[in-house]
């Protein structure tokens, strides 16, 4: 759908470079440059199953897909630079702050050799604050990590890149809208996302939660604060792990008569879902004892049946063994190493 749009992927880390992957799955050519002498870090990130020899990591080949490389020092090289941003589309980029004025490439410079340029940019506390934005430090000055985890755990980072998850999104949602504005108007424009705008508007219901009650979200594990039984873990007869989202009234009583437990559903302390959350200490404790005694595939074919929701607690190895999720894998070599990922694009087209 792309295929007519040449980007210049100028970003690291994950961020930036995924925007670049998204655009490049969608058909168009983009160009990701590194400085020969400080390449992206994230080709660095291993685990250390992984080969220390191998200037291709599995955290760089996740977001780093259908590309290709370039190696350009702007020190150096500011004239191929400019040739190549002369024929781009999108440029995207985390310049560290203060960089665009050094090497003399702001938007008003670009636009001068290339009215059309749309300038898409990822920085952390926003354009006019230097200082260095990692994800871990986002999540721990926006709130999420004061939410999550449990009583006893103190705070906890989630185990993925969340924020800059969320920020490329809101990027990549900007350059489709700049793109539509220029094809109306022929002229380039900037986006701009900041790590921390991104995470505080993705804070969602835990925000309005505070700002309309001035009630502070405390640490509750996978509990939901609004729903019960809504994330509590049970263990299954057979030892598995599953997991309810009782979003209405209507699912709790399917969920009791499943259990032939239908009193439950008539009990004041459990008859609506604001009493459920006062009360879900002791219904956790009432609803453990029944699922103990039914097997997992039993629980999940009756839910599924009755259309509450329901799940099993699955690690990434159950994840990608099943063929939805195997559908999702993308490969390809870079630089002579086998790479896979998931694809950036989850919507399908009809």
């Amino acid at each position: 759908m792309l295929s007519e749009l040449t980007i210049i992927d100028a970003s690291t880390v994950l961020a930036g470079p995924s925007v670049g992957t998204f655009f490049a799955e969608l058909g168009a050519r983009v160009i990701k440059i590194e400085n020969p002498s400080i390449p992206d870090v994230t080709r660095n990130w291993k685990l250390p199953s992984e080969d220390r020899n191998s200037n291709v990591s599995a955290y760089f080949s996740s977001i780093n897909y259908k590309k290709e490389y370039l190696q350009l020092d702007l020190n150096k090289d500011k004239a191929g630079f400019l040739k190549l941003v002369q024929q781009a589309d999108i440029l995207i980029s985390n310049f560290k702050f203060g960089d665009e004025e050094k090497f003399g490439i702001s938007d008003d410079e670009l636009r001068k050799i290339n009215p059309r340029l749309i300038c898409g940019k990822i920085n952390g506390f926003g354009s006019k604050s230097d200082r260095v934005a990692y994800d871990l430090i986002l999540q721990a000055e926006t709130g999420f990590m004061s939410m999550n985890g449990t009583p006893d755990s103190g705070p906890v980072k989630m185990p993925v890149a969340m924020i800059d998850v969320l920020a490329a999104h809101h990027l990549k949602e900007g350059l489709l809208l700049a793109l539509l504005k220029r094809g109306k108007t022929g002229q380039g424009s900037t986006v701009s996302v900041s790590l921390y705008d991104a995470a505080v508007c993705s804070l969602v219901n835990q925000a309005s939660n505070y700002l309309m009650s001035e009630e502070i979200p405390q640490r509750i594990g996978s509990l939901h604060p609004n729903i019960a039984p809504y994330g509590e873990i049970f263990k299954t007869k057979d030892n598995e792990l599953i997991t309810f989202a009782v979003g209405s009234d209507v699912h709790f009583r399917k969920l009791c008569d499943f259990l032939d437990c239908s009193e439950f559903a008539s009990d004041d302390r459990f008859s609506s879902n604001p009493n459920r959350v006062v009360h879900r200490t002791v219904l956790f404790q009432l609803l453990e004892a029944k699922i103990n005694q039914k097997e997992t595939n039993e629980i999940l074919k009756q839910m599924r049946i009755d259309k509450v929701p329901a799940g099993k607690i699955c690690n990434l190895k159950d994840v990608f063994q099943d063929h939805s999720a195997k559908e999702l894998i993308r490969e390809e070599i870079i630089d002579g190493k086998r790479t896979k990922r998931v694809t950036s694009i989850a919507f399908k087209w009809e």
